[in-house]
């Protein structure tokens, strides 16, 4: 009989959690737009919320480690026990974060770092990200000069000796020193301002677009080998001019109306959608910091006047209030949860994917979404639903978080490689290949070998293609057609 009692009691309170832990999964998976969506219709529909006029961003105690709920507000006078100290189950328990990290509050002399791109100009949005980037003071002072030189366009038009000339005497740098901020700037957001030309601002939005894209090898080649007669709009000039088929120009076609060929534009109009990143990651002396974006993310409360009159009223009144007091702690403590959530995963994913961060793909490392799960010690559909739609900005581009996901591929010496570094391999090979003589699949699987990956040619087949990139006759077709143009 006390057996089935003891069971009767804890399927009740798993039952009573259960609204609690649909609202944090259901606001885990929303992306920026659609939570604010969800907190302003809340604001709307429930009395007891409130916007922290006060504390426009998240103070930076909240967001200390301990992880503090702030569900026990200091507005309720007479807090309900039916929903205090609410507890999201083992699932939402975080360890401290991973050594060698370090998490920034949105303290209020941090609030130079946030930036709102309804209201920022061009130069206002890429000076926020330098501040970021984790420049050397002369490599800032690059930096900055090669901003205040953009058109509205977003496009560079001084060469390198006028940038240097215009640092000097106080910088005195060299010409690979400004190329080599340039090329940092160019992955900025958006991605492939300060180009010099449109050839290279399309090629460098095309080399950050997801692998596996049908098209996109060739986007590449009809861009940088036949861009006259991609913008003449002429498409027998285009089949002629490259000796592809129109099918295979119209998936390169597809691709390329998805870049943007004056990036800088977009900040001289207003309401343009383009991806805002959920969190940022740049150097930090010897590791990586973390910084989640709370921008446009509105810091909610529980409004005093309605919550104390639960005490002064009866009835339907009293029950009503106390029902839109506990919907407004969920929210906000669901809200606390799904920062939490983020910045934990973000940061088992930065911890494992540093080598990207220096190098790019060709050092990204095998991952899987089960092994975050396991580091943050959370269910594998959590961390999906973390990853789904949130985007993380990093000295190499803006990427989605599942991007840093990849399967492992054996290595002969007992090692492993993720198939996105080897996609970055193959891609470099056949970029650095003889265009009159193109490497076929049975050749890349041989030089692979020779560093030591066993790959199948149907493997080399299946990621050239994910690549967007033809075979090597057709290759070598656009080659001829290409040097005989």
């Amino acid at each position: 009989m006390g057996m089935a009692t003891g069971l009767k009691l804890k399927l009740g309170q798993k039952l009573k959690l259960a609204p609690q832990l649909r609202q944090a999964i259901a606001l885990l998976q929303l992306n920026r737009l659609e939570l604010r969506q969800h907190v302003e219709q809340a604001l709307e529909t429930n009395p007891l919320l409130e916007l922290d006029a006060e504390n426009p961003e998240y103070d930076s105690a909240d967001d200390d480690a301990d992880y503090d709920s702030p569900a026990d507000s200091e507005s309720v006078d007479e807090p309900d026990p039916s929903v205090e100290d609410i507890d999201f189950g083992d699932d939402y328990q975080w360890n401290d974060l991973p050594e060698g990290f370090s998490e920034v509050p949105d303290a209020p002399d941090y609030d130079r770092f946030i930036s709102d791109p309804a209201e920022d100009s061009l130069n206002q949005h890429l000076l926020w990200q330098v501040n970021l980037a984790g420049f050397t003071e002369t490599d800032e002072a690059i930096a900055r000069a090669i901003v205040y030189a953009l058109d509205d366009d977003g496009f560079l038009h001084d060469d390198i000796q006028t940038l240097r000339a215009s640092l000097a005497p106080e910088y005195l740098v060299t010409a690979e020193e400004v190329l080599a901020v340039l090329e940092r700037i160019q992955h900025f957001e958006p991605v492939g301002v300060a180009a010099r030309s449109l050839q290279e601002c399309l090629c460098i939005q095309l080399k950050t677009l997801p692998v596996g894209i049908p098209g996109r090898g060739l986007a590449e080649h009809l861009i940088e080998k036949h861009l006259e007669a991609l913008g003449s709009g002429d498409p027998a000039a285009l089949r002629r001019s490259s000796g592809f088929g129109q099918q295979e120009i119209d998936q390169a076609l597809a691709v390329i109306r998805r870049l943007d060929p004056r990036p800088g534009l977009r900040f001289s109009s207003e309401n343009q959608d383009y991806i805002i990143p959920d969190a940022y990651v740049h150097p930090d002396g010897d590791g990586w910091r973390v910084t989640l974006n709370r921008a446009q993310e509105p810091a909610l409360r529980i409004n005093a006047a309605y919550s104390s009159l639960i005490k002064s009223t009866a009835g339907k009144d009293r029950d009503y209030l106390r029902e839109q007091l506990k919907e407004a702690q969920w929210l906000i403590s669901s809200l606390e949860m799904r920062n939490q959530t983020l910045r934990a995963v973000i940061h088992a994913i930065v911890q494992r994917q540093t080598e990207f961060l220096k190098q790019g793909d060709v050092a990204m490392q095998p991952l899987l979404q089960k092994q975050v799960a396991d580091l943050v010690e959370v269910h594998e559909s959590t961390v999906s639903r973390a990853t789904t739609g949130k985007y993380l900005h990093t000295p190499r581009g803006t990427f989605e978080l599942k991007y840093f996901f990849s399967v492992a591929i054996a290595a002969r010496d007992g090692g492993e490689v993720s198939a996105t570094a080897v996609r970055a391999r193959l891609d470099r090979m056949i970029r650095e290949e003889d265009p009159a003589r193109p490497l076929s699949d049975q050749a890349l699987v041989e030089t692979l070998e020779k560093s030591g990956l066993m790959l199948a040619r149907r493997t080399v087949a299946k990621y050239r293609e994910q690549l967007g990139i033809p075979n090597s006759s057709r290759r070598r077709r656009a080659g001829l057609h290409g040097t005989a143009g």
